[in-house]
């Protein structure tokens, strides 16, 4: 490759360079440079100006940090850092301009009833069937995938160009290619007249083509239905998400956007209360035929390549959500009155599958403010299912984070004195908390600003008292429905009697265990099984806590070491304080827990009969071995317990050269003993205590060990794993140890041998 040289200056002896016969020039010399050192430096002035002020910025940095005024380096960090926080809308809600429709043949054109739909490919069937709904106005809504000749009789359709043509804000952060684009529907739809906005898809017909008949469309004047309304009870202040698909005859099917943890809870409600209706500003509707669930139930609960024909209980009473608690929205089959349209806005930094989801808890929380709620609804469309792949990559914002927004939501307060601006509020603290990002702030900024230039009146607060105890229910106050148990064809098999006894022994575990935390610790690699042993055991207890030697936030998985995992507990305790116990579980043991519910969960249980695990040992005394060390720091933290501790401890170990270790595979501790439990932890302090140490030192602190219960003195427990693990496990003990769990595989091969104890566990593989 040739290489242009710079040019040299003439002279009049030398000839210009030349190409003879495509050859390289025979004159390959040119005349001497000038090395006059003035011509030099003329002729490389801009370099030596480059060179000097890059010296001099790096020397005046190095001043200012290490000699000079520190204060104008850290005003450079600081004004760095600001930039890299969140900015928050600045609008002037006084001076919001009209925004008129004088770009579509529609400007004159105004009803009170729009169904709002989205629309990809041609007219459906469906979307046909819509049109025909009397009193009712359809608007689709195109995106980058809509056949460009796209028409329906009856239907106003907005394409990509008029809704870019409307002049509303929101349009600037839509995708093009997406349902979300509904957004302009909305406000559309508002702009002429709108009062009750049906948020529908092009997939589902609505039963008996009769809106009115399955949703309460008017909820004052004379169409009004002024009825009591069934809601669910807010006894439990901790419960704070509900599956409704319970209440009305599906026990084993879960929507879109309920927290995994919280799939296990199908035990229908012991009772529920009342309300006035009114205040349904939200009614979510239940779907027969596919319902709105997620990719791990679609892909989990086929027995074949048959499409799901899912019924609910049509004749179930509506039930309302009181506030602090919530339940998935969806945006198929969802009716929404005037005084919640600002709740229909669709975020857009996250995924299509949990856009709805994530609006329907924002809106949620929001709707108490204003004193509504969210009721749900008997069978109100029959969906086809499509027999289509799940996006299930799409549903990691609901997976990872919709648990965590729940509690947060619920938690959330603004000082705010107009709803608009505690909507903004809210969307600024959710940004920030990384539940989505600064594009769907500023959407917020702009969807409020285009309500008001489209005559949207902002409902009043309502005062909350959401800090307050909750009144106590009343005898008086319960209200019992018990749903039926329709059958579930989409497990494989038709419900016979087996199957309704089967369900009866799990609602049974639920009803004991319910109210109880699991602490499971996970040596193996969560990132493949974490998931799984919550489907496992969260069927059946509150929660399942996972502890693991790296902290995994997509996972929910809290860092903790296992030699030292009992430090780590006391912060559990306090998170679930209304917990009626905590029972800990290392992942190399199997719990069984049907053999479990005849143990008295207000003692403590431990391993304690089992010389395998729990054993005595007489140390030589000195610090000469490990042993002995431990029995030392033992010594020291039982000489600064307080009496009844002490006393315990020394009654049931005089000899303080004997020290016990239990290797604490599965333990539990009731809540009448958790303070004392953390009172101990903090006496250890910084001493190098180890769990299998510290554990039976608790123990037999906490209480005689002739007072723990006996639940697990029957456990398998071996110190290795036999070659067929298979033959050391029983479905008639209350925990198996030793056991590897440590894949997929792995766990599909447990699932199959538990399910002898519990064979509503088949449906997990």
């Amino acid at each position: 490759m040739l290489v242009q040289e710079r040019s040299a200056p003439k002279s009049t002896n030398s000839k210009p360079n030349s190409r003879i016969n495509g050859s390289l020039p025979t004159n390959r010399f040119a005349e001497t440079k000038n090395l006059d050192f003035s011509a030099w430096v003329s002729e490389n002035l801009y370099k030596i100006v480059a060179v000097v002020a890059l010296a001099a910025t790096v020397a005046a940095l190095f001043f200012l940090r290490n000699v000079g005024d520190t204060a104008a380096l850290l005003c450079f960090e600081k004004q760095a850092h600001d930039l890299e926080k969140i900015a928050f809308p600045r609008v002037d809600w006084n001076n919001i301009a009209p925004i008129r429709d004088t770009a579509s043949k529609f400007t004159n054109f105004r009803t009170e009833r729009w169904i709002v739909v989205s629309v990809s490919g041609y007219p459906s069937d469906s979307l046909r069937g819509l049109v025909k709904i009397k009193g009712w106005q359809v608007l689709a809504i195109g995106n980058s995938r809509t056949p460009s000749d796209w028409s329906l009789k009856g239907a106003i359709y907005l394409s990509l160009e008029m809704q870019a043509n409307l002049g509303f804000r929101v349009v600037e952060f839509l995708p093009y290619d997406s349902y979300v684009r509904k957004t302009v529907g909305y406000l559309f739809a508002i702009q002429h007249g709108a009062k009750k906005i049906f948020d529908a898809d092009d997939r589902g017909d609505v039963i008996d083509g009769d809106l009115g008949k399955h949703f309460d469309v008017e909820l004052i004047g004379e169409g009004a239905r002024q009825e009591v309304l069934l809601q669910y009870s807010h006894d439990n202040p901790n419960r704070t998400v509900v599956n409704p698909y319970v209440h009305f005859g599906q026990r084993s099917v879960w929507p879109r956007g309920l927290p995994l943890e919280n799939v296990g809870e199908i035990g229908h409600e012991e009772f529920y209360t009342e309300v006035f209706g009114g205040k349904q500003f939200i009614q979510q509707g239940i779907s027969n035929g596919l319902p709105d669930v997620d990719s791990v139930f679609y892909f989990t609960r086929k027995s074949g390549l048959e499409a799901f024909d899912i019924r609910f209980d049509k004749h179930a009473p509506k039930v309302a959500l009181p506030q602090g608690m919530m339940v998935p929205v969806n945006s198929f089959n969802t009716m929404y009155h005037s005084p919640a349209f600002w709740a229909l806005m669709l975020p857009v930094s996250v995924s299509t599958m949990a856009s709805d989801v994530l609006r329907g808890y924002w809106g949620q929380r929001l709707l108490w403010e204003v004193g509504g709620y969210v009721a749900v609804y008997p069978p109100t469309v029959h969906r086809y299912d499509k027999i289509e792949a799940y996006p299930f990559s799409e549903e990691k914002d609901l997976h990872v984070n919709v648990g965590r927004l729940i509690n947060y939501l619920v938690l959330w307060k603004s000082n705010k004195h107009r709803l608009f601006e505690k909507i903004l509020d809210l969307s600024y603290a959710m940004a920030e908390e990384g539940f989505w990002t600064e594009k769907d702030v500023k959407l917020t900024a702009a969807w409020l600003q285009d309500l008001l230039a489209v005559g949207y009146q902002q409902p009043r607060l309502m005062s909350l008292e959401l800090g307050r105890p909750r009144a106590n229910i009343g005898h008086g106050d319960r209200r019992e429905f018990i749903p039926q148990k329709l059958p579930s064809v989409h497990l494989g098999v038709e419900e016979t009697g087996t199957v309704n006894y089967e369900i009866a022994n799990l609602i049974r575990w639920r009803k004991t265990f319910g109210n109880v935390v699991l602490i499971l610790y996970c040596s193996g690699p969560v990132e493949r099984t974490a998931l799984e042993w919550r489907l496992l055991y969260g069927r059946v207890f509150r929660t399942v806590v996972i502890l693991s030697e790296k902290k995994d936030m997509d996972l929910v998985v809290q860092e903790g070491k296992l030699d030292k995992a009992y430090r780590y507990l006391p912060k559990i305790f306090d998170q679930f304080s209304s917990a009626e116990g905590f029972l800990f579980l290392q992942d190399n043991t199997i719990l069984n827990y049907w053999n479990l519910v005849q143990a008295d969960k207000t003692k403590l249980w431990i391993t304690n009969k089992l010389s395998e695990s729990w054993t005595p040992v007489l140390t030589k005394g000195g610090n000469s071995d490990w042993l002995s060390q431990q029995a030392s720091m033992v010594q020291q933290v039982v000489s600064m317990m307080p009496a009844h501790f002490q006393v315990n401890y020394k009654e049931f170990n005089p000899n303080e050269k004997n020290l016990l270790l239990c290797n604490s595979e599965v333990f539990y501790v009731p809540q009448r003993l958790v303070s004392d439990f953390i009172e101990l932890v903090s006496l250890i302090g910084d001493l190098d205590i180890h769990q299998k140490v510290a554990i039976p030192m608790f123990f037999v602190s906490m209480d005689s060990p002739q007072n723990f219960d006996p639940v697990l003195d029957t456990t398998i427990y071996k110190q290795k794993s036999p070659t067929n693990s298979s033959a050391l496990y029983s479905a008639k003990v209350p925990a198996v140890h030793p056991w590897t769990v440590s894949s997929e595989q792995d766990f599909i091969k447990l699932i199959r041998i538990m399910a002898e104890g519990d064979p509503l566990l088949m449906e997990l593989v």
